[in-house]
């Protein structure tokens, strides 16, 4: 049985993280998603800076989605993590 999490990591954040596309977290008995963004951030901290702001907030343009519900929708980052989810996290890109 597993006890990790997939993180799909959009495209232009993926140099970030290693040039990965996924990355796996182990949740044990469960997390919320502010300490797996926080587990993160410890291995690949300029990933850290672009997802959330100095105050541990969600950046405006970053959306994550907990197996396709919007965090926001559902208990922002404190919302539970178990085993065997997916987080996907989207960054709107702007331009003129």
């Amino acid at each position: 049985m597993t006890e990790k999490v997939t993180l799909l990591v959009p495209r232009l954040l993926q140099p970030l993280v290693g040039n990965s596309s996924e990355l796996h977290l182990d949740v044990g008995d469960g997390a919320t998603v502010a300490q797996l963004l926080d587990a993160i951030a410890a291995e690949y901290p300029v990933f850290g800076r672009r997802v959330r702001d100095e105050t541990g907030a969600l950046r405006r343009f970053v959306n994550i989605y907990l197996d396709g519900e919007d965090l926001r929708r559902l208990d922002g980052l404190n919302a539970r993590v178990a085993a065997g989810q997916e987080l996907m996290v989207i960054q709107s890109v702007a331009g003129g």
